[in-house]
């Protein structure tokens, strides 16, 4: 009997260690309002860069249409998602942000 508990827990494990989180992308689209500046922002306060990566994926928006701010958990993505939309509220812009699974 002990020998099949064992089998058992190896088992387990197995199928824990296969079901990693599904991780998502979150990406600002481009609008022809937004500023420079907000998108900049946006990117230092809510995803947390660096001023030199945020103007990088600010840049990458204007000039690809979106910028990848960054990888996350779903939980964590969507609740970016809508610090960007209450952000772009609050200021008045119509930035926005969107969730893709990876």
């Amino acid at each position: 009997m002990h020998h099949l508990e064992g089998e058992f827990q190896n088992e387990t494990i197995d199928a824990i260690e296969i079901k990693e989180p599904r991780m998502y992308k979150v990406l600002l689209l481009n609008d022809d309002y937004s500023s420079m500046e907000f998108v900049i922002k946006v990117l230092m306060q809510i995803f947390h860069h660096s001023f030199e990566k945020a103007n990088e994926i600010m840049l990458s928006v204007h000039e690809k249409g979106k910028g990848l701010c960054g990888v996350y958990t779903y939980e964590i993505a969507e609740t970016k998602v809508a610090h960007v939309r209450k952000m772009a509220k609050e200021e008045q812009f119509p930035l926005r942000a969107i969730m893709e699974e990876e």
